[in-house]
């Protein structure tokens, strides 16, 4: 058994919603769970009642079975033989490229995640006496890590942001924290591929202390730092305690692969790209910043190949957020005759921005190959993790289900 309690007595281990659960109270309850028959996996649906799922979650690992989480027992059951040995966890994703929406599942040990407990405690300043609020279902990794990883260090989890000390979320969801009137957790722990500069400097000036990360369901945490209020320039990105990179050349530029001891052992309904010497990737690209540091770029299946040059779906994503008015973007190829794919940006708009002065700025800030083409203001679908779902908004575009876009003139005088 691996002990994710790292707490005893009276302690509060779970808030939510305001119904509070002691340290000892949750042991109980995970004894007294009553497992389906067998030693297979057992479905965990992790979205009506946090509580639950963690209790449920505990009680398999407790037990040595298998869990799918954002699941039904049918579920588990139909996956069942396709999980490798070991499996402890199996965890639903969808790709933010996955136009059908259908859940790969990663399956990986107890193990592969607690190794990575303790560093990060360490990197965020985290210990008992924190509250850390989670910001998502626990159906999503990040947010079931976040939660199983403040029980381990023995502090509380709870949706409680107003009392929370630290928080795990994505930039979208710092944004609003930031934009807030209320103050914010001392501490955030922010995933994604690039963190726009205006939220490290929105940051630093409420005095919070950021942790960065960049990591894949399928390889956990692989890059990260900490800005503290008042730092210096971001440096980049370095490798997480434990981590080895190897940045190999591909077409579209350097490819991130990483050897840990927290990498997934597979992935059931897809593939995870593993090479003999015990290095994985799912395929980002990085480059190196001056001093050392690196930026990931994003995945390289999002590349949008126009007019013969290669344009990463995420540069040109970050350069949009930093636009005034801008609340979010995604950028899209879509099919087109003359220039092969046309990139199209997708926007969601803070009241009283409108598209086309959006449009205009971003003229200023792209040079002439990474500009869009033909824009959209809508609310972006999304994955359950939170991302842009880029295929779902492909399929929208070409079909006409966002209407006709926004061609500016200057974009019609290029033969757009």
């Amino acid at each position: 058994m691996i002990d994710l309690l790292g707490a005893s007595g009276d302690r509060i281990a779970l808030s939510f919603g305001g119904r509070t659960v002691r340290f000892d109270e949750l042991a109980r309850a995970v004894a007294g769970v009553e497992l389906p028959a067998g030693r297979g996996p057992v479905g965990c649906r992790a979205e009506a009642d946090p509580v639950a799922a963690i209790t449920t979650v505990l009680a398999c690992l407790d037990r040595g079975r298998p869990v799918l989480v954002g699941g039904t027992q049918a579920d588990a059951d139909r996956i069942a033989d396709a999980l490798p040995a070991g499996t402890g966890l199996a965890l639903t994703t969808s790709g933010s490229t996955a136009a059908d929406g259908r859940p790969r599942i990663i399956a990986r040990t107890v193990e592969s995640w607690l190794a990575s407990a303790e560093p990060l405690a360490e990197l965020a300043g985290l210990g008992p006496d924190d509250r850390i609020a989670v910001t998502g279902p626990l159906a999503v990794s990040m947010h079931l890590y976040a939660a199983l990883h403040a029980l381990w260090i023995g502090a509380t989890v709870t949706d409680d942001l107003s009392t929370a000390t630290a928080v795990h979320a994505t930039p979208t969801r710092l944004a609003r924290l930031l934009s807030a009137d209320t103050p914010p957790p001392r501490t955030a722990i922010v995933a994604g591929a690039a963190l726009p500069a205006r939220l490290r400097e929105q940051a630093a000036a409420r005095g919070i202390r950021l942790v960065e990360y960049y990591g894949a369901a399928e390889l956990s945490f692989v890059l990260a730092v900490r800005h503290e209020p008042g730092g210096g320039a971001d440096a980049g990105l370095a490798p997480f305690p434990g981590v080895e990179v190897d940045l190999r050349p591909v077409d579209a530029g350097l490819e991130l692969w990483a050897r840990s001891p927290y990498l997934a052992l597979d992935v059931v309904g897809g593939r995870m790209r593993r090479d003999a010497d015990g290095f994985a990737t799912v395929g980002d690209l990085v480059e190196h910043y001056a001093g050392g540091g690196m930026k990931v770029l994003g995945r390289g299946e999002s590349a949008i190949i126009t007019a013969g040059a290669t344009v990463l779906a995420e540069d040109v994503e970050a350069h949009l957020l930093a636009l005034p008015g801008v609340r979010d973007a995604a950028v899209v190829g879509e099919p087109h005759d003359l220039l092969g794919e046309r990139i199209v940006a997708v926007v969601e708009l803070e009241p009283g921005t409108r598209l086309e002065t959006v449009a205009d700025a971003a003229r200023a800030a792209l040079n002439p190959v990474e500009l869009p083409r033909r824009w959209f203001a809508a609310d972006l679908p999304r994955t359950p993790s939170g991302k842009p779902a880029r295929g779902r908004l492909r399929e929208d575009i070409v079909a006409g289900r966002l209407g006709t876009g926004h061609p500016q003139p200057f974009i019609d005088r290029r033969n757009a």
